[in-house]
Order: structure tokens, then C-alpha cells, then sequence
């Protein structure tokens, strides 16, 4: 006989627990299903949450049940109601085990004719909650796949123009909120492999690739924000100034920058040049940072101008870090 598992919630965030109960009805059914409902406890959209699952768990079927009910409750009409909805998803399909570590088991086998299969529901062997995580991530690290981690992170990026303070302010702020920064691996390579000032066209691929590497590798260390120094679309622009055309990886991944990153701070050209042997002058500066920012426009991206000094930058980062919510569509004024 066939058997076909079926569990619920909000994975508001997908924690160890939930793996654990996936994980063991994986190894005594045939299939799972994994019904997940919208909620507004937490700002991650459900077609998010959902994909953690997709990712994690290819073999499994996932369904998005965006207009499923609201919360749980021992109530018995919400009861009903719940038993309706997932009646009405599985269309006539029969569960043999539905798995929970909470109350509603008992209501919702029943109503599915299913076993009820209680995983953990002391939280025994994983001691975690989504409640526990989502009120401090980096606490509870250790109960979160990397998979689900990097999306709980606010990804800070700060572009401009070479000498306008982009690794300082970056380092200060990783210092304030007790977190990571990503260092500019551009700036690394360049020192590294340029011959008289100069590095080849297909570098820049090499530069878009580690600079995300980097990335990727601080996110699943940072607490609560990545501040990263430089893109891969200040690289582009770097890239057009040397050759006057950017390689194929390079062009994608800049295409890609604009949903990559949850706040574009640009650092003015107000602030003394730093005349380093590695520098084009400060006329070129001047030149750079218009051309990011008709950049910056073109790609509809928006922006949020850091004038002054060091002190008068991070209190503007820090007025917009305080009102920011992550996936919302409004973070504050904008300034250009």
C-alpha cells in the first residue's frame, strides 16, 4: 500500500525542528506533502518560505496555500474550518499519516482518516521554536540551514565612486551592530594581479565571482545585517572604463545586483580625495560618480545619498535601518 504523509504551518522561519519532523516522515512514507500558509507574523513572503522547503527537500510536494485560515486555535469551528481547507486541497487524494508536533494532530487525522504522527512534541530532541528565532536569528544559529539563514539577513550595500568612504563607513557600522562586514574583493584582486594599473577584460568575471563568494560566505555569519563594500554593478562600471565594454558573467550579475541587496547607500563626492599611488585623480572622481549614479538610474535601482562626515553618514544609516521592515516596498525618503 502506497502511504502518503502530509504536514502544515507557517515555517515562519523553517527551523531544525521542522527538518527533523520532515526527515522522519521521509523515512516512513512513500511521499510527503507539505501544506504552508501565509502569515504576517513574520515579513519573508510565502513564496519565499516555501522555496526554503523546494530547495531543501526537492522530493517533496509543497503547496502554497495562500488563502488558507488564519492561525491555530483548539476552537472548533476554526477546527472545521482548517479540515475543510486541506480536504479541499488534497481534491479526493488520501493521506495515510499526517505529522505535527502540536494539538491540532489529533483534530486533523481524524478528519483525514489518517495516523497521527507526533514528532518531537516536547521539543526533546530539538529544542527550538520559530517564536524563539524570530526574536534573535544569530541567538538560535545553530537551529537554521544556511539555506533559510541568508535570507534572514538585511544586505547593506554601499557603492560610489573610488576615495568617498565606502570601506570606512562599512567597518564602523559592522563595529555598531555587533556584525560582518564584506570587504571589497575588487580592490584585493586589482592590488594583487594588475600590471602597470592595469588588469585584462575577462579579470572582471573573476572579480563579480569572488566579490559574491565573499558575500555569501559573511551572510551565514552576520547578525541581523551584511554591510558590503562595492558591488558587482560599481565593478561593471569599472569595467566600461577600462575596456569600454564589460564581460558577459560580470554584465549578468550586475543585472542581478539590483534584487540581491535590501538597501543601495551611495557615498557622495564630498569628502577630501585620498591621492594614493592607486587612484586616477580626483577630476576622475568627480567623473565616476556621475556616471554611477545615471547608472544607478538607469536601472531603476533606488538610492539613499550619504553626504558629510563619518558621523553624519552612519546617523542617515542608521535613521533608515531603524525604520526599515525587510521585503517591505517603502523604506523611508529617498534622497539623490
Amino acid at each position: 500500500m502506497r502511504t502518503l504523509g502530509l504536514t502544515l504551518g507557517k515555517f515562519a522561519p523553517l527551523h531544525k525542528g521542522h527538518q527533523f519532523m520532515f526527515d522522519t516522515a521521509l523515512q516512513e512514507v512513500d511521499e510527503l506533502i507539505v501544506v504552508i500558509y501565509d502569515t504576517q507574523v513574520m515579513p519573508v513572503p510565502l513564496h519565499v518560505r516555501a522555496n526554503w522547503i523546494r530547495e531543501l527537500y526537492p522530493t517533496v510536494r509543497v503547496i502554497e496555500a495562500w488563502d488558507g485560515p488564519d492561525g491555530y486555535s483548539n476552537d472548533r469551528e476554526h477546527e472545521i474550518r482548517e479540515e475543510q481547507y486541506i480536504l479541499g486541497l488534497l481534491n479526493g487524494e488520501q493521506v495515510t499519516h499526517f505529522y505535527s508536533s502540536e494539538f491540532y494532530g489529533e483534530h486533523m487525522s481524524l478528519a483525514l482518516g489518517a495516523v497521527d504522527r507526533r514528532v518531537d512534541e516536547e521539543r526533546k530532541l530539538v529544542p527550538i521554536s520559530a517564536t524563539m528565532i524570530r526574536s534573535d536569528p544569530y541567538k538560535y544559529r545553530e537551529f537554521i540551514s544556511d539555506v533559510v539563514y541568508r535570507d534572514l539577513i538585511t544586505k547593506v550595500v554601499f557603492v560610489g565612486a573610488m576615495s568617498t568612504g565606502k570601506s570606512t563607513i562599512t567597518e564602523a557600522l559592522a563595529r555598531k551592530y555587533q556584525t560582518v562586514f564584506a570587504s571589497e574583493y575588487g580592490r584585493d584582486y586589482w592590488t594583487d594581479h594588475q600590471v602597470d594599473r592595469r588588469i585584462g577584460l575577462a579579470a572582471f568575471d573573476e572579480i563579480a565571482a569572488g566579490h559574491i563568494e565573499r558575500e555569501e560566505q559573511a551572510l551565514l555569519q552576520a547578525n541581523r545585517y551584511l554591510f558590503v563594500d562595492t558591488n558587482a554593478i560599481t565593478t561593471y562600471m569599472y569595467a566600461l572604463d577600462y575596456h569600454g565594454q564589460a564581460p558577459e558573467l560580470l554584465t549578468r550579475i550586475a543585472l542581478e545586483n539590483a534584487q540581491r541587496y535590501d538597501l543601495f547607500f551611495l557615498c557622495d563626492d564630498d569628502i577630501p580625495y585620498d591621492d594614493t599611488w592607486d587612484r586616477s585623480g580626483d577630476q576622475k572622481r568627480h567623473v565616476f560618480h556621475k556616471q554611477i549614479i545615471a547608472d544607478l538610474k538607469e536601472r531603476r535601482i533606488p538610492y539613499i545619498m550619504l553626504r558629510g562626515s563619518l558621523e553624519e553618514r552612519m546617523r542617515r544609516v542608521e535613521e533608515v535601518l531603524a525604520g526599515f521592515q525587510p521585503y517591505s516596498n517603502y523604506f523611508g525618503e529617498l534622497s539623490n
